[in-house]
């Protein structure tokens, strides 16, 4: 979701028990957040400078601490609200799941005859608040340095700081590692005892591990536990079908990832642990006689509650996750009107795999944001680039020696003009310069949403706000309610308007296809003997992937829709579109 859309999502939602997710690599955002948020529940607040040489991790801490009060109180409030219509204890109840022991509890409640209080006091013992979990983008791990512009030491890098806030929370909850390997700061990681296990096998503070398939889960997974950290959860996330940065796989597609996962998850936890106990005996002297448990959870792409039951069902997958449909709920999202609005009125079309992303990676959003017009008009007006304030995406160094932003007016004036002095054509020279133009400021795009919702400071001549949302998210049109959204993800009730939503396996699939599409034709001109072997490795594991779903389509039929019954048919002509494509040197 980015940076802000999520960043005080706890506040809002963790009191009914509902887990989120906070982006900490933003301190700057953080401190804006708990400034606001402080003297909105009238405590007190002071300050944490820049000039602090540690204001990153003490930045987070301090935010994270005050998300923690403010849930807590929350929840105390709504456990003292009586069982009557619309109170927010009742709200509560009423959003869990069919089956779940709380719920049928709390429907025993309602109809027994006396003891009604007892059964009350009960049911409000067994209630628990949602965790308040938080991401570090482990790629966001640049060099920080103090006033007099010298590079501070390691464990004052991006990540490394917001990993040591984390730290040093009150919190107990999880960690998401996303965007890949970070040897050093898995390194890190393992100075700190709070990722050390109980006696019975449970986390103060837990690892998730978000991986694009069963070899990157293994191999980051055994990486770790040499260290003495284990991975409590594997959160797979579709390659392509997902919101925000899209690391997509060498069409390998997500059933095909998940029945791996199913078959393997056993042996994976057999020989993680064997690595994990070893090095926690080196590291620590000590013996770890419970094995941890694994969860292995998925996200990308679901869309509706028969969805969203067949990865638990047919998958095994221990929780299902949902995002940017969230994004349509302003009581769960900070979220601006314009982008609200935009969201609310965006059609299938408008939504693409863009390169505006400054790290290089694909990039999943929505056109005409107000961050891609404010762009627009200074490449227009010949000043192509902004500002770099916040450099939490400064990796390029093509042009200077300290590390710089491929979005920054910085890079883009150097790039063009090298541009121009290297390219003659001036068709070619047009698509070169576009190329270069269009990377986006994320850093302060993804938070101005939350700035501008709460009426805070923004950076000046930055208003333009950036959104990440999947493409699934095109279906979902209309905002609702926090109640009305759960009640759609477990089946109660159908927000999705349109009756042609494609289910989200062939969404995934025809993505991957055009993906695959436009990896030949970058190819076309000259193509080499190992392009050749990677598009055909791609296209095999496509197929492998639409031979996987169709063997298992007579049991899938009876667990969709009735209008995605047509699945085979759908699937017989995304393979013919496949194989049709030719990949040839010469």
């Amino acid at each position: 979701m980015g940076t802000s859309y999520s960043i005080d999502t706890p506040i809002r939602v963790a009191h009914y028990g509902i887990d989120s997710v906070i982006s900490i690599i933003d301190h700057r955002l953080t401190e804006k957040m708990r400034m606001h948020y402080s003297k909105k529940h009238g405590k007190h607040f002071e300050l944490i400078p820049d000039t602090d040489v540690d204001c990153r991790a003490k930045r987070i801490t301090a935010y994270l601490d005050l998300v923690h009060d403010i849930v807590q109180e929350n929840f105390a409030t709504l456990k003292k609200s009586a069982f009557k219509p619309d109170t927010e204890i009742t709200k509560y109840f009423e959003m869990l799941p069919e089956g779940s022991p709380l719920k049928e509890q709390y429907t025993h409640m309602k109809t027994a005859q006396g003891e009604k209080e007892h059964l009350e006091l009960d049911l409000k013992s067994n209630m628990s608040v949602g965790s308040i979990d938080v991401n570090i983008m482990t790629k966001i791990d640049g060099k920080t340095q103090n006033k007099s512009r010298e590079d501070l030491p390691v464990e004052f890098n991006e990540a490394h700081a917001a990993l040591r806030g984390f730290i040093n929370s009150k919190i107990n909850s999880s960690l998401v590692l996303s965007a890949g390997l970070n040897p050093r700061l898995f390194g890190y990681m393992s100075t700190f005892k709070a990722f050390l296990p109980h006696s019975n096998g449970s986390f103060s503070k837990r690892i998730i591990l978000k991986v694009s398939d069963y070899r990157s889960a293994l191999v980051q997974g055994k990486m770790l536990a040499k260290k003495g950290l284990w991975v409590s959860e594997y959160r797979i996330e579709s390659g392509l079908n997902c919101g925000g940065h899209a690391f997509a796989t060498e069409g390998n597609l997500l059933g095909p990832i998940m029945q791996e996962f199913k078959e393997k998850r056993h042996d994976l936890r057999t020989e993680l642990f064997e690595l994990y106990t070893k090095a926690i005996q080196s590291l620590h002297g000590a013996h770890v006689h419970v094995v941890p448990e694994i969860d292995i959870t998925v996200q990308g792409g679901v869309g509706n509650a028969a969805e969203h039951n067949l990865l638990l069902s047919e998958f095994g997958m221990n929780s299902v996750g949902w995002g940017s449909p969230f994004l349509l709920v302003p009581e769960a999202v900070n979220i601006d009107k314009d982008t609200l609005d935009l969201l609310q009125n965006a059609k299938e079309e408008d939504y693409y795999l863009s390169d505006v992303s400054p790290l290089g990676v694909r990039f999943n959003t929505v056109k005409n944001t107000t961050a891609e017009q404010e762009r627009d008009k200074r490449v227009e007006k010949g000043k192509a680039g902004s500002p770099c304030y916040k450099k939490h995406l400064a990796f390029n160094t093509e042009f200077t020696k300290e590390p710089i932003c491929t979005a920054s007016n910085k890079y883009q004036k150097r790039k063009i003009k090298q541009l121009e002095e290297s390219i003659s054509d001036s068709t070619k020279l047009t698509e070169a310069v576009k190329k270069v133009t269009e990377k986006l400021c994320l850093c302060v795009g993804l938070a101005n949403g939350s700035l501008i919702n709460d009426g805070l400071k923004m950076y000046k001549g930055m208003p333009g706000v950036a959104v990440c949302p999947g493409p699934n998210m095109a279906y979902f049109s209309n905002v609702v309610s926090l109640k009305e959204m759960v009640d759609h993800i477990y089946g109660r009730t159908n927000i999705i308007k349109v009756s042609d939503r494609p289910n989200m396996f062939l969404k995934e699939l025809n993505m991957y296809l055009n993906y695959f599409q436009e990896k030949l034709d970058e190819q076309k001109m000259e193509i080499t003997e190992k392009q050749v072997k990677y598009l055909e490795s791609f296209r095999a594991n496509l197929n492998m992937g639409i031979d996987y779903y169709r063997s298992l389509l007579d049991d899938l039929a009876v667990k969709i829709s009735k209008t995605e019954t047509n699945i085979l048919e759908d699937l017989n002509l995304l393979q013919k579109r496949l194989n049709s494509a030719s990949v040839s040197m010469g």
